[in-house]
């Protein structure tokens, strides 16, 4: 044997007996702080003269270890289970820039001190691309994770981990800790400068990994925030490396890793550190300033100064645009006037693509509140001609206190020049009319059409009885009501409404409505009633049944139809149903049908003492009262001398329309046969 094999046979003998030495003899150790320390270090790690452990620093893409020289005994001779152990460490994470982050670091036991080297981000110094992962590498580690990596399912960017050959945590959670004196855990920030505690526990006996965290003003807490029930005996071999890892980020604007503290023991509980005997961070925060900002600052300046000046004329410019009318006395409505900002923004600027319809009194827009993404009609109506502004807002704001099921929410109004913007909950199957004259795909059945009757009068019945003023509607027509996402009909369009306390008389007031809604007495005298209402309700009901509007124009004003006149006809000659929508064919109810054209009838009736109350009509619509026989009103008498043949009273209003009074639907019996009868 020469000389040289001789001397290195002797030379593996001696490294290997000191190792076993330390081995059995080396079961535990304190550090506080790393001064006169023999750590084994590479890459970034570094110690500092005041005793600070360094594991990585700001640079990128580099990885930094800091080991225990000296392996450590992890299974008895007599088996091969893992012994109990303990550690405790005192650790900072500290970002260059505040808010920035960048991989964590982990606290590891490996069965050698040579860890993956380089770029090694995502792996926290640990494993790169093709070890991650492999059941040979015999690595145990808790990471302090500050970056979230989805492809190894990290929970969030600030969490504690327990990795077993992997850097994907076999259980993880939040950076936390539960005091003693609480029963919830208080979140914590691993990168943000501050000292932190870590204790990792592992019972030989029970087989469980305990982690615990808390700040480095706290005592240990009683509740762990990790506990996992795992063998490490076929990961720790008979004598492992215990250290720390850590990595730097692909931008030199990460984070440092710092160690201030650290204690091991195996089969007992790690000596506790004294903390006022570790050492300080380093200051932070005189960071060389980057040229870009010396250089760019007094651009950055000008380019402020331009768009703050341009800023300021868009915001005179969008002032004037959408300056409001505000008096005084509106004061008190704030809380149901809308800012016209709002309803622009809403509307689009109210383009024509958002206009839901348009009537005698203005246009309703389709909108949402930017502000909580509400969807609401926009009615716009021109007041520079309207008195009494103050009264008219103050009436609308109090029928915007109306709740009910059966009535279109009226959420506010706002004034704006010569505008008048009143705001309605939006209701998406949009107004009845639309599906009973223009939805050639979609026909109401009559079980729909009956619920949406039943809905309105319970709407009119709640503001003529229930609330606590009565409220005169002045415009129930079938295009003011609304349909919801149900079908369920809603009163709407409250404009032209009025109030006036209950005991009281309704006052005097120019004549609104539609044509052939209006009663006649309403058009002689200006007095707007609940009795007027319930003539319109008339009207309104026939219109439903039948399809058809209240006046239907013809080429020759003589051969206009009144739709009441025929009705009316067709009761008298004996076949009431002839006058039921043709389009329902006969898919209706004879009894209900039969009690909604007659009702229809009743509340026509040009005599309003004749007229049903709203609530004798609910009651005549559920069938708990029976409704009176009609015959002994019309025996012997007209259709023009009974008043149905005029309705409205239109021939005081203009002398242009002329009525059919003697005629039924122009369809025939015959027609109906052919079309399957009714």
């Amino acid at each position: 044997m020469s000389f040289n094999l001789a001397t290195a046979i002797l030379a593996y003998f001696l490294v290997h007996t000191a190792a076993g030495a330390a081995a059995s003899d080396d079961a535990g150790f304190v550090y506080q702080g790393f001064q006169s320390s023999n750590l084994s270090l590479d890459g970034l790690a570094k110690i500092m003269s005041n005793g600070l452990l360094q594991i990585t620093n700001t640079t990128k893409l580099e990885t930094g270890h800091a080991f225990y020289p000296s392996p450590i005994n992890f299974k008895s001779k007599s088996n091969s289970s893992a012994l109990s152990f303990s550690t405790q460490f005192v650790f900072a994470i500290v970002p260059k820039v505040s808010g920035v982050t960048g991989p964590g670091m982990a606290f590891v036991i490996a069965p050698t001190r040579g860890l993956t080297r380089g770029p090694s981000t995502q792996f926290l110094g640990l494993f790169n691309r093709s070890t991650n992962g492999n059941q040979t590498n015999h690595v145990f580690a808790v990471e302090l994770d500050t970056f979230q990596n989805q492809d190894f399912e990290d929970i969030n960017d600030n969490h504690v981990g327990i990795d077993i050959n992997s850097v994907s945590s076999k259980i993880s959670r939040p950076a936390s800790y539960q005091a003693n004196n609480k029963n919830s855990f208080d979140n914590l920030t691993l990168c943000s400068g501050q000292q932190m505690q870590l204790w990792v526990e592992y019972d030989g006996v029970d087989r469980r990994i305990d982690v615990t965290l808390a700040p480095i003003a706290a005592a240990k807490p009683h509740t762990p925030l990790l506990s996992l029930r795992y063998d490490l005996s076929p990961i720790l071999q008979q004598t492992m490396y215990v250290g720390f890892s850590a990595a730097t980020s692909p931008i030199e604007i990460g984070t440092a890793h710092y160690v201030l503290g650290w204690s091991f023991k195996m089969n007992g509980d790690a000596q506790a550190l004294d903390l006022s005997r570790l050492p300080k961070l380093p200051r932070f925060g005189h960071k060389k300033v980057s040229k870009f900002f010396i250089l760019g600052l007094p651009l950055i300046c000008m380019l402020f100064l331009l768009i703050l000046t341009s800023g300021v004329a868009y915001y005179l410019r969008r002032k004037w645009k959408f300056a409001e009318v505000l008096e005084e006395w509106e004061i008190a409505y704030g809380p149901h006037r809308f800012k016209y900002k709002d309803l622009y923004i809403a509307t689009k600027g109210f383009r024509e693509k958002e206009v839901l319809g348009e009537g005698g009194f203005g246009r309703v827009y389709k909108g949402v509140l930017p502000r909580n993404k509400v969807e609401v009609a926009v009615k716009k109506v021109s007041h520079q001609a309207r008195q009494g502004m103050r009264e008219f807002v103050a009436e609308i704001v109090s029928i915007g206190r109306l709740r009910h099921r059966n009535l279109v929410p009226f959420l506010g109004y706002c004034r704006r020049k010569g505008e008048l913007l009143l705001v309605y909950e939006f209701m998406p199957n949009g107004s009845l009319d639309k599906f009973l004259y223009n939805q050639p795909k979609y026909t109401l059945n009559w079980s729909q059409r009956l619920q949406v009757i039943k809905g309105v009068a319970s709407g009119l019945f709640y503001l003529h009885e229930e609330w606590e003023q009565v409220v005169i509607h002045r415009d129930v027509k079938a295009s003011n009501v609304l349909l919801d996402g149900e079908l369920n009909g809603r009163l709407g369009d409250f404009g032209l409404a009025r109030l006036y306390d209950h005991g009281t008389l309704p006052q005097s007031t120019h004549v609104a409505g539609s044509l052939g809604y209006l009663a006649p007495e309403h058009n002689r005298t200006g007095m707007a009633t609940t009795s007027t209402d319930v003539y319109a309700f008339g009207a309104f009901l026939l219109e439903v049944a039948c399809g058809r509007r209240p006046i239907e124009p013809r080429a020759e004003p003589a051969e206009n139809i009144v739709l009441v006149d025929s009705v009316f006809s067709c009761w008298k000659t004996g076949n009431i149903l002839l006058a039921v929508d043709q389009k329902l064919g006969t898919e209706y109810v004879k009894e209900e049908a039969e009690l909604v054209l007659k009702l229809g009838l009743l509340c026509s009736h040009s005599d309003p003492k004749i007229r049903p109350s709203m609530r004798q009509v609910l009651l005549y619509l559920e069938g708990s009262v029976a409704l009176p026989d009609l015959s002994p009103l019309a025996m012997g008498v007209s259709a023009v001398g009974l008043g149905f043949a005029h309705p409205a009273g239109f021939e005081d209003i203009s002398s242009s329309f002329a009525y059919s009074t003697d005629k039924c639907f122009t369809h025939s019996v015959a027609d109906s046969v052919l079309s399957g009868g009714r």
